[in-house]
């Protein structure tokens, strides 16, 4: 349902997807009128059931962004960003708020970079796929080399580590049996949501770059001696803190 009318595909700096409210409010929080308006221009797709998606135009620090809430899992993202991309004209789709940490040496609070994304539970390879590759789509998405550059970057001016590397996504989440063959299949993993490859899919499909700059929550399968949990509102502090650093970084380039 429309509460609000979008302005007709506004230029913005970034798509900024969240999966929950919680995700966002460090964002929300901080959003300003874009210019000529007097507050956000919100726009909202419901259910009777109650679930909605939430998409909000605004300035971050200064910069155009639609700030959007998804729900969880891949078919909502996927929906959420094809509205997004077709209510703005965006240059990168940023995938914000919490994940799972799935490398060893990744910790809670840390920015799990994704600049590679895959699908965790897609299984083609009897056809000749590779692990996690959809048929006739790409074996993995990856962001632009500039945008791996500027989010390797970002370790020089955050005050929490900056892990650049795969994101594996599907609809379980990674609890501790699922770990460890997640781990082996995709070794090269530093982190599982339930959003990220099918935000990336879309974008990809409409020719825009994309990134993850979610922070780690919690650790899939932790050995004994690892702080395997923080608060959520914590670490999607930390995403935001990530994700405007990098709105600076790419409005300065």
């Amino acid at each position: 349902m429309t509460r609000l009318q979008m302005p007709d595909r506004e230029k913005v700096l970034a798509v900024i997807q969240c999966a929950m409210p919680m995700e966002a409010e460090p964002l929300a929080g901080i959003l300003e009128a874009p210019e000529g308006e007097d507050s956000p221009v919100e726009l909202r797709f419901g259910h009777p059931s109650g679930f909605e998606q939430t998409f909000r135009l605004g300035r971050i620090d200064g910069l155009p962004v639609l700030l959007a809430v998804s729900g969880i899992g891949l078919a909502n993202a996927a929906s959420a960003t094809a509205r997004a991309l077709a209510l703005v004209d965006a240059q990168i789709v940023i995938a914000a708020g919490t994940t799972g940490g799935l490398a060893r040496e990744i910790e809670v609070g840390d920015i799990a970079a994704g600049v590679t994304t895959i699908y965790g539970a897609a299984d083609a390879t009897a056809f000749g796929y590779a692990p996690g590759q959809v048929p006739g789509m790409p074996a993995d998405y990856t962001t632009a080399p500039a945008t791996i550059a500027e989010v390797e970057a970002l370790g020089g001016v955050l005050e929490h580590p900056v892990r650049t590397g795969r994101v594996v996504s599907s609809d379980s989440f990674i609890t501790a049996p699922l770990a460890e063959p997640t781990r082996e299949r995709f070794p090269d993993a530093i982190g599982a949501d339930m959003e990220t490859c099918a935000m990336a899919e879309v974008a990809w499909s409409a020719g825009v770059d994309w990134v993850s700059l979610r922070a780690v929550s919690d650790l899939c399968g932790p050995s004994a001696d690892q702080d395997f949990h923080m608060d959520s509102e914590e670490a999607a502090r930390h995403s935001a803190a990530a994700i405007r650093a990098f709105l600076r970084s790419r409005a300065a380039s």
